[in-house]
């Protein structure tokens, strides 16, 4: 996973209209509800079958950190997933995302190229058709590189060439990230 790819997750839970469980045994209830068995919770979680019998019994109360790390992780993936669907939907046909990064960018434009050796906090809106193709790149297991074009391509046309109004021949190349966040 790459940074796009992590922001697309987390503004997808942002869309939550009620809290995932919290407590140990509700997120392995929920996981068995999910999955069916004892046997696929265990793998998906990466412990075994007997471990999730327990967590689920109540028998045993505290995983390793990185073991309720995966659960947590593993719950909120799945949780209100129509919810998310719908949210993202609106996204891609009306309402767009905003992007918000620190980042390095690059550009290549018919008098030359440059690195711009600095970082850019940027905080731009995206229309619907960008965002559109940010979602269904990432169904189609996209890469981060793939993703990270898609997003240069957008930041370049709406701010870079204010949609058209400057900056003709402006290539923009998304080059490190510092920092990434969508909202939608």
């Amino acid at each position: 996973m790459g940074d796009i790819d992590d922001a697309l997750d987390r503004a997808g839970q942002e869309t939550f209209t009620r809290q995932p469980p919290k407590t140990l045994k509700g997120q392995i209830n929920y996981l068995m509800k999910q999955l069916k068995t004892a046997r696929a919770v265990a793998a998906e979680l990466g412990i075994t079958a007997d471990s999730v019998n327990r967590y689920r019994r109540g028998t045993r109360k505290h995983p390793p950190r990185h073991i309720q790390d995966r659960i947590d992780t593993a719950v909120r993936s799945r949780w209100q997933p129509l919810i998310r669907r719908r949210r993202r939907q609106k996204a891609a046909t009306t309402d767009g995302i905003t992007v918000e990064t620190r980042a390095r960018f690059g550009y290549t434009a018919p008098v030359g190229t440059t690195d711009d050796g600095r970082f850019r906090r940027l905080t731009v809106h995206l229309p619907p058709d960008y965002a559109r193709r940010l979602f269904d790149a990432r169904e189609q297991g996209a890469d981060d590189q793939q993703l990270r074009d898609i997003v240069a391509e957008g930041l370049q046309e709406v701010y870079f060439k204010d949609g058209g109004r400057r900056a003709a021949g402006l290539e923009v190349a998304l080059n490190d990230i510092d920092y990434f966040d969508v909202s939608f």
